[in-house]
């Protein structure tokens, strides 16, 4: 009997204390939940405060956007390429173009109803820059890809450099080309329709100020 009475009261002090332990952890539970909390909402304010400062430096002078083509499967070209002939070329696929018309609509949220536009001759980017819907589209030939000759690309790029030079910069302007391009560029390899956001420096020389994706 006094064994049987001693394990039933060792069961009733470790079950209190288990229940003690459990109700003491639960607000530890609820704080670190919090923190967690307000982690995340000042991460994504900061991204939020981010992407407001980088729309509004596209209003100012001085800055300009530069966007790889939307999403088209595939790599390179066919080598039966013909700039003049989309059917010859690697295109966008559905996908690829209901992303470029959801670029545009992410100008027009932030206040950016029409720009100008410039793209390279490519099927592929001429479409995006189309489907943004933000005014009429001009070919560059300096934003064509050097992909397939690779040897250009220093000269095509101080050629594009030169012509960023001379363009006054006092209007939302964006050039849609390729991931080539753009990496020789600024140095920076975009995803497939990725915003890059580039400020034109007193001295001419070219500073990436941040990107937004928008590759789902």
């Amino acid at each position: 009997m006094k064994t049987g009475k001693l394990l039933r009261i060792t069961r009733v002090k470790h079950s209190k204390r288990f229940l003690a332990e459990k109700n003491e952890s639960v607000p530890m539970r609820i704080l670190l939940r919090a923190l967690i909390l307000s982690i995340i909402i000042l991460v994504m304010n900061d991204g939020v405060g981010h992407a407001d400062n980088l729309w509004s430096a596209l209003k100012s002078r001085d800055h300009f956007v530069l966007i790889r083509h939307s999403l088209a499967p595939g790599y390179g070209d066919p080598d039966h390429f013909k700039v003049e002939d989309c059917k010859t070329q690697r295109n966008l696929n559905d996908n690829g173009r209901r992303q470029s018309e959801r670029i545009g609509d992410l100008f027009r949220l932030n206040g950016i109803a029409s720009a100008l536009i410039f793209s390279s001759q490519w099927c592929r980017c001429l479409e995006t820059a189309r489907l943004l819907g933000l005014g009429q589209v001009s070919e560059l030939p300096a934003l064509n890809s050097f992909f397939q000759d690779f040897e250009r690309g220093p000269s095509q790029t101080q050629e594009i450099k030169r012509w960023i030079k001379t363009v006054t910069l006092r209007t939302p302007t964006v050039l849609v080309s390729h991931q080539v391009n753009i990496t020789s560029l600024i140095g920076y390899t975009p995803a497939s329709g990725e915003i890059v956001f580039v400020r034109r420096e007193h001295d001419g020389s070219l500073s990436m100020i941040g990107s937004i994706a928008t590759l789902r």
